[in-house]
């Protein structure tokens, strides 16, 4: 049978799904070209597409080279040549410098030579592990009179009879949680550097330090509830394991982080064993304002039942749809992705005025909404009036889209509300880079002590703090702040508060050795 008789043989089902296999085989190769030539950035790239390399090009030799352009000539500063003095090493001045005076072994006699300049050379050097060992001496005295004996306190230490200094408990943490070094690496380097300690002391040391900011990270928490727009998300994390027999045994359980970001720029990272509604429930049980997020079912369901909550969602995840349709559908979906992009335009143009809430609800009315009601007003008209199959992704986007249009209409009404949950996606790096580095917690106390500790560090970034002076300040303050103003140790607060005379560990107060005479061979 040939191709044309097997095709008119074809029932009408037979070709939906044929053409159903063909788009979705067409998505996969797109997506692969995306992945080697694409930017996986959400912009959209505007110049010519009939440039780029094509599957079948892939290895081709004999490429043209892109034509060349003309640059205006302008006059530039003649570049001075490197010297032993200019090397371009460019360091902050908190980079401690050691100081090495090399003396001249031709020089026999300095009376006879006069200094008339001098000449320095720069290297950036590193030790293997930079841990000290603080010892303090302490004399005991005895009274010659009564003989009794006196000897200064040993300096106050986070833990009790602990030996590990404020400035080791906040570089454990940075080092896990901000640079993603696991506590076996962290175990490793360690040893490199002669310090001999067991790895289960540095997982007791955390869990330690996480408990001790708990209350810290409480008050964080209720401080974001109060926030009058609050975003929402989920992402998966392994913790604990699955309590199987043999052989899957060693498999892990999936528990949730929950992130919530508050309108003072303040993050929580709540865990929770499951992603179901009831956790939304708890979280959200005393909050009353707008609520952003990607549109999850979870979130709909519980908004649908409380009056005092308004579900804004997010436009990103709308124009993800359009995005993935344009490799099939490239004019409408392109045209709909052009609509979107001037929403942005108008948002970019609104926030740099600094404009009161009345006046953006004003612009927005003004540029936005027109956009907004065209938008969907075209989408309706296109389902339709064209002809499009039920499976066609740009069918699935358009209808997507209208489903969460009053959602998506909110931020019209709300100025206080941003178009997407980008900075709460970026919030959520921080995890995505712990599951490709430390890969899971052990159990699910660990995952909850990791969301608290995640949860400080990375307010402490967004709102501009030095984590590890933050750090360094709260442990040896909280153990005599008063429980009732705890909120005052959060990062948002304590920067107003605290920031502009922290508390120093030993370690900050060494001088460094300023001058070392070496003599060369």
């Amino acid at each position: 049978m040939t191709h044309e008789n097997k095709a008119a043989s074809m029932t009408k089902e037979e070709v939906v799904a044929l053409l159903k296999s063909h788009e979705e085989l067409a998505l996969r190769v797109a997506w692969f070209e995306r992945q080697l030539f694409g930017t996986k950035s959400e912009r959209r790239i505007m110049d010519d597409p009939g440039r780029q390399l094509t599957l079948g090009e892939i290895g081709r030799t004999g490429v043209s080279e892109p034509p060349e352009i003309e640059i205006p000539a302008h006059r530039r500063r003649r570049k001075k040549p490197l010297s032993e003095t200019d090397q371009s090493l460019r360091f902050d001045p908190s980079v401690p410098v050691e100081e090495m005076i090399i003396e001249n072994k031709e020089i026999k006699n300095s009376e006879d030579y006069t200094v008339v300049d001098e000449k320095v050379t720069c290297r950036l050097a590193q030790r293997p592990g930079s841990y000290v060992v603080l010892r303090y001496v302490r004399k005991v005295y005895k009274r010659k009179d009564d003989a009794t004996f006196s000897c200064a306190p040993a300096p106050p230490a986070v833990f009790e009879k602990s030996y590990a200094d404020v400035s080791f408990l906040a570089g454990l943490l940075i080092d896990k949680f901000i640079y993603h070094l696991p506590l076996y690496r962290q175990h490793q380097r360690l040893e490199a550097a002669g310090v001999h300690l067991a790895r289960s002391t540095l997982t007791n040391l955390v869990h330690r330090t996480a408990s001790l900011l708990e209350p810290i990270y409480d008050a964080q928490l209720g401080s974001i509830l109060t926030s009058k727009v609050l975003a929402l998300d989920e992402t998966p994390i392994k913790a604990g394991h699955k309590k199987r027999p043999p052989p899957q045994r060693g498999k892990m359980k999936t528990g949730y982080f929950w992130p919530l970001y508050g309108d003072r720029d303040e993050i929580a990272f709540s865990f929770a064993e499951t992603r179901g509604k009831i956790v939304v429930e708890n979280l959200l049980k005393d909050y009353s304002g707008v609520l952003l997020t990607d549109g999850y079912e979870v979130y709909e369901r519980y908004v649908a039942k409380i009056n005092w909550i308004v579900h804004a969602l997010c436009w990103v995840h709308t124009r993800r749809y359009f995005d993935k349709a344009e490799s099939m559908d490239p004019k409408r979906a392109g045209e709909a992705l052009a609509k979107i992009a001037l929403l942005y335009e108008i948002e970019a143009a609104i926030k740099p005025r600094g404009f009161s809430p009345e006046k953006v609800l004003a612009k927005r009315t003004e540029l936005a909404k027109p956009i907004v009601d065209d938008f969907f007003e075209w989408l309706r008209e296109t389902l339709n009036t064209e002809i499009l199959l039920p499976s066609n992704s740009f069918t699935e986007a358009a209808r997507y889209a209208l489903a969460r249009e009053d959602g998506l209409r909110v931020f019209l009404e709300y100025p206080d509300v941003q178009l997407d949950t980008n900075h709460l996606e970026r919030a959520i790096r921080v995890i995505a880079m712990g599951r490709k580095n430390y890969l899971f917690c052990w159990t699910e106390i660990g995952a909850k002590y990791v969301g608290i500790i995640q949860s400080l560090l990375s307010t402490c970034r967004v709102q501009g703090i030095d984590p590890y002076t933050y750090l360094v300040d709260v442990l040896q303050r909280i153990d005599t702040h008063p429980a009732r103003e705890v909120e005052l140790l959060t990062p948002r607060m304590w920067k107003e508060r605290f920031a502009g005379d922290p508390r120093r560990s030993d370690i900050d107060r060494i001088p460094a050795r300023n001058a070392i005479q070496f003599t060369t061979p």
